[in-house]
Formats: structure tokens, sequence, C-alpha cells
């Protein structure tokens, strides 16, 4: 089938064997088939989520294929390979500062003001400011937002034939009749934070009892409502020996996907720099990506440490990726506490161009830059401990 089909460049996509293979074709096809290599190789790794014969659900951060959202997915990947082009690929939208739960990792906890929350109209603008931008996947994040009783009119007001639209959640309130106002809302995905297979030891995490079992009522919401569910996984040294038993727990409740990023030193973890994943860790979530991925049965696996890693697209921080937080500051990443502006002073086109301009954005990280001690000493370190953003004014400093 044809899935893109833009000026000097084709793209067809075929299922064999049950894999999605992508083939270019057209004056530029020999220029953009290292991009279209590069995804073939994710392709025949893993499973899809589900193949019809006129449509493919590749995962909850992928587009359906094909359709105009994943077009511009495709015309991103073509204009970054051949032209350098920056696009924020992911906005990730933190719509409230206020949360149930008191997370012992919780990497917002520094980026939130009380009393600071982005109206439905300044959410609106921010959001379509992105989709002018080349953005094709919104993340609505916070907080829990599932705190806004207004958050199926947010959902409602964005552009899907622009974008795909998930949600980070841990659950809280995410009940059969808000997760069918979801839906109809045109909301794709929710992203469920589970942080242990046990209910006690993942209420312990939270802290909150009656956590995980909010969480488990809110997977078969979402089901029940026809929205894709996705594990979200934080690793840490002190889980990662209970993956197996997590990915049984999603298997078990039907869900679509398990996804683990790493613990990154930040907000109530960041004075644990020495308890974050090790490089043997990274390719241990690798082996686990590939080998539950090669199998037909369960949830597929996205383990972000490896395919945001050195040996695969790299970091998107600052170079597919920005985060607008509570505040309205604009990150390059959920992660990272460097502001380069705020939304209510500026247009997000000159914010986005603003990263791009700093020295550590430049050029796009093999690794992530939360990781590099050195960034972390340059630009991190100096930023005092009580501070409240804005942290920092764009590429002034260097």
């Amino acid at each position: 089938m044809q899935i893109y089909d833009y000026k000097v460049v084709k793209i067809n996509a075929d299922i064999v064997d049950g894999k999605v293979v992508l083939e270019s074709a057209g004056p530029l096809s020999i220029a953009v088939k290292p991009m279209i290599q590069k995804i073939n190789t994710v392709f025949q790794e893993e499973k899809p989520i589900s193949v019809t014969d006129d449509k493919i659900i590749f995962s909850t951060w992928i587009p359906e294929i094909p359709g105009p959202v994943f077009n511009r997915m495709i015309h991103s990947q073509i204009g970054f390979s051949l032209l350098n082009k920056r696009t924020p690929d992911q906005l990730s939208v933190g719509v409230t500062p206020r949360c149930p739960n008191k997370c012992i990792h919780c990497g917002a906890a520094d980026m939130m003001a009380p009393n600071n929350e982005m109206t439905v109209e300044e959410i609106k603008s921010t959001i379509n400011q992105a989709l002018d931008l080349g953005t094709y996947l919104i993340t609505i994040d916070g907080g829990e937002p599932m705190v806004r009783n207004d958050l199926s009119e947010i959902v409602g007001n964005i552009d899907k034939t622009k974008t795909t639209v998930s949600m980070f959640t841990s659950g809280f309130r995410l009940n059969g009749e808000r997760a069918e106002a979801l839906k109809n809302a045109g909301l794709n995905s929710v992203k469920i934070s589970f942080d242990s297979a046990d209910p006690e030891v993942h209420d312990k995490f939270r802290g909150r009892k009656g956590a995980f079992e909010g969480a488990v009522g809110a997977v078969k919401a979402a089901k029940d409502a026809g929205i894709m569910t996705d594990m979200y996984l934080t690793i840490s040294p002190y889980n990662i020996d209970n993956i197996d038993d997590l990915y049984q727990t999603a298997a078990d409740l039907g869900m679509d996907e398990m996804s683990m990023t790493g613990i990154i030193a930040v907000g109530n973890w960041k004075e644990h720099e020495d308890e974050v994943l090790t490089r043997a860790d990274a390719k241990r979530l690798e082996a686990f990506h590939k080998n539950k991925n090669s199998v037909s049965e369960g949830p597929r696996v996205t383990a972000l440490p490896y395919l945001m890693g050195p040996d695969m697209f790299g970091c998107f921080a600052g170079s597919r990726w920005m985060h607008i937080a509570s505040t309205g500051d604009a990150l390059p990443c959920p992660y990272t506490p460097l502001s380069f502006g705020n939304i209510r002073t500026a247009p997000l086109s000159k914010i986005w161009s603003d990263i791009g301009k700093h020295p550590a954005y430049k050029k796009q990280s093999s690794v992530c830059l939360m990781r590099d001690p050195e960034f972390r000493q340059k630009y991190i370190h100096t930023i005092p401990k009580d501070a409240v953003l804005p942290y920092y004014s764009g590429p002034k400093q260097s």
C-alpha cells in the first residue's frame, strides 16, 4: 500500500511474514534510503500491535499506517535526514502541577509551580503552534492530568488530522465515564504508570494507598472505551529485576504495549546520581525489548533507553522533542530543567529556534544529555536547588 507521496519521494508499505517493510521510489529515493533502512530495521525486529488488510498499528508512539499523521511523520524524517531540519516531532504538555501522588522518583517535582496552571486557550494555542512546526505526537502530561475536569475539552481541541494524542496518567480518576469522554474527544492511547506488580510495593513508590488498584481500574476502563493502553515503567535499580513480572501483569490485563524509560537524577531523584541505570542495564532492557518483540504473543515492548540511545535514533530532547511545563515554560524534554522561554510571552517558533542555538542542542546527541556528567556540571549543577522556573533564558549562556 502507498503510505507517502510527496513530490520527489514515494513510500510504499508491504506486510511480509507479518512484518512491515517500507520501500522508497522517486528521484530522491536513494537519498532517503538510509533513513528507510533504519526504520525497516525496527519494523523487522519488532512486532506491531495489530495488522489488518488496510491498517497497521505499530506502536502507541507511532501514527497509524497509512494516514495523514503518518505522512507528517515521514515528511519530518525526510526533512531531518536530508536537510538536518529540526522538527519538534513530539510535544508533551504538562496541563497541571496538581497530583494526588507523592512519587519517590517524580522527575517533575522541581518544575511545578503551585497555582500556575495554563488555561484551555493557552494549551490550545501552544498545541496549534506546535502543529504548525510539524509536530505529529502530542502527549498530555502533568502532574496528574486527570485532576482537570476540562481534560476532554483540551483533547477535543486538538486537530487529529495532524497528530495523534496520548496521555500519561497514574490512573487516578480514570473511570469508565471519563474514558468514554476522552475516547469521544479523540484520545488515541493512554500511558498508565506502574512501578511494581506487587500492589503494596507500587503504592509505596506512589506514596498513595490504592494507587495500584486505581491503575488496574484505569486500564480496564480505557480498554472498554477503545483507547489503546501502554504500561509505562520508570526503570531504576529498584525494579529492573522485576520487569518480567510487570510484563506478565501487562499481558494479563490485555494491554497493547509496555514502554520502559530509565530513571534520571532529577526532581525527587536529583540527589541519587549513583542510583540510575548503567550501560549494562540499558543493554539488558534492549535484550528484553528484542526478545519480547520476537514472538507474537503478549504486548509489544518499547525500551526507550535502547531506541533513543547511541545504537539507534539518539536522544530526542531539543532536536525532536519539546516539553511545555504546567507553568508555560518550554524545556528540551520533561527531565531537563532548562527553560528557553514561556509560551505566555514568546511564540513557540522562536522558543524552538532558541533551543537549536544552544551549544548542547545544535546537533542531536547520541545519548541522553541528562546522563552526561559534563552537561550536568555545566548547565544543571549551577541551578540553585530551590530555584523555580525559568531557570535559564535561552542561548545567552555558552
